[in-house]
């Protein structure tokens, strides 16, 4: 067997299965934009790539399925590695430490973190697992790419068994300042396992600026030097701006490369799908729905973060103070229900759903509903077609490490007059400033962006979009691959001068 000369490291499985007559069928993910398909696209500029992820069993540690299967799809031909996971460990890893501990951490809530109910064991027993099986799969010379906050300790199972490895990891979460982040009582392990990486990625400067920050204070690290951030961030006067980066850090005679650097999205695709005559069909059919009013959407997932209780009550407020605009405008809120059983989680949902039904009840009347909840996730090729048919697309969250639905609503307006209301605390801030910035913890500045985009003139509207989808078309998904192989590449020559000076030696 050949090892393989990437692997990208990732808890979630690069497919969908699908039960056919008692038959698993793996089929690509139903939308083709997001994290996966991205990540994906890297399979086609290597020799032979390999994903690793988890897939559950009912015994620990025995597997009741293929642990290595081989998937040829629209990417190409690579490994699918499945590390076998039982349902206790998966809720203890994933549902608890992950999402009690980690998360609200990483999103600056600390009142919400949650350290009682957390198996720290459990954890790094998975991380293990998964470092092996990226050793294991991994030739001498490959890019080991590790993904996100809850496989934080591979690196440092890698860096033990494969001293020489090459390793990358990527933070799609936001990177809380040393304050935040070292309430966690692991935060040693955390920062010496990610000390253990050549390469660390994060989506913006402020993200990487607050890494090294971090792990100066707990480990003394040496900055290394520092550049002017330029295109596309703004470098100054944003809540998330920085007006430089360090490159690069130093700690035990070896270098990590900081990388700050925001995942795109496919305009290209989006409007490929919204040229097809039933995408057209669609948009029309939602535009004749709605009539003449105007059409807002917010598209997110349920969780205290993303920002929806405030929206719903700016939506209300927005109804009480703008009586005329009853009747005249409509809420299409895709919220979808989170899998995970959790109470932080329910307790969002139920106040979503109750919010909900509150600004129908007080401002709807028998001709007129004034929000339209869906708690389903909506197929992507169907949703692109809500973006296209919206006056305003509003994502608040309260904290976010990118939101890519920003990028999506840009490009599916190609050429249409939409405005985009986004909160000051996503990472897509960082590079969309031609959007309406709202605070979302203020009810007077989400009040003035919410009335600042409903009543913008058209040529604003127009000049303002005309400049996002500039944006949103140049630094694409595609070019983000371009400067992620470049670091790649830069990684590989590293490691093939190292040989040479050791056998010149």
């Amino acid at each position: 067997m050949t090892n393989s000369s990437l692997g990208i490291v990732y808890h979630r499985q690069p497919y969908e299965e699908v039960d056919v007559d008692g038959k698993i069928e793996f089929r690509e993910n139903k939308s083709p934009n997001g994290v996966v398909p991205a990540l994906k696209g890297f399979f086609g500029s290597v020799d032979k790539g390999c994903w690793i992820a988890w897939k559950q069993s009912e015994q620990e540690g025995v597997a009741n399925f293929d642990q290595r299967i081989e998937i040829d799809d629209s990417f190409g031909q690579y490994e699918v590695f499945r590390i076998p996971m039982t349902a206790k460990q998966v809720k203890s890893f994933y549902h608890i430490t992950s999402k009690e501990a980690l998360w609200p951490i990483l999103h600056s809530f600390p009142w919400m973190f949650n350290y009682d109910a957390v198996d720290w064991e459990t954890f790094r027993q998975v991380n293990k697992q998964f470092a092996d099986a990226a050793i294991e799969q991994a030739a001498d010379d490959a890019i080991i790419w590790v993904h996100d906050y809850n496989l934080w300790l591979v690196p440092s199972y890698i860096r033990q068994k494969k001293p020489d490895a090459r390793i990358a990891f990527f933070h799609h979460t936001p990177f809380p300042s040393a304050d935040v982040f070292n309430i966690l009582p692991w935060r040693e392990e955390i920062v010496d396992s990610l000390l253990c990486c050549d390469l660390l990625g994060f989506h913006i400067p402020r993200y990487a600026e607050n890494f090294a920050g971090v792990a100066r204070a707990l480990r003394g690290v040496e900055l290394g030097e520092r550049v002017k951030v330029g295109a596309p961030f703004v470098d100054q006067g944003a809540a998330l701006s920085e007006p430089t980066v360090v490159q690069n850090i130093h700690h035990q005679g070896r270098t990590i490369t900081l990388d700050a650097w925001p995942i795109g999205t496919n305009p290209r695709m989006i409007n490929e799908h919204l040229s097809d005559f039933d995408a057209g069909q669609k948009v029309f059919e939602i535009r004749n729905e709605i009539g003449n009013q105007k059409l807002l959407v917010s598209v997110g997932r349920v969780d205290y973060v993303k920002g929806s209780k405030q929206l719903l009550e700016g939506y209300d407020r927005l109804l009480t103070r703008r009586p005329e605009l009853k009747s005249k405008i409509k809420l299409f809120l895709v919220c979808v229900a989170p899998a995970m059983n959790t109470d932080a989680y329910r307790n969002a949902q139920e106040e979503v759903e109750r919010l909900v039904g509150a600004v129908n009840g007080k401002h709807g009347n028998l001709t007129w509903t004034p929000i339209m909840l869906s708690t389903r996730p909506v197929p992507f090729k169907e949703l692109v077609c809500y973006y296209r048919a919206a006056d305003v697309c509003w994502t608040p969250p309260l904290r976010d490490g990118l939101n890519l639905v920003a990028k999506e609503f840009v490009a599916a307006q190609n050429g249409e007059p939409g405005a985009l209301v986004l909160s000051e605390f996503a990472g897509a801030a960082a590079e969309l400033p031609d959007a309406v910035m709202t605070n979302p913890y203020s009810h007077d500045d989400m009040d003035r962006a919410i009335d600042l985009a409903l009543d913008m003139p058209l040529d604003e509207r127009r000049a303002r979009m005309d400049r996002l989808r500039k944006n949103v078309e140049t630094w694409d998904v595609h070019y983000w691959a371009d400067h992620v192989m470049g670091k790649f590449k830069a990684l590989r020559q590293g490691f093939a001068q190292e040989k040479a000076n050791q056998k010149a030696a």
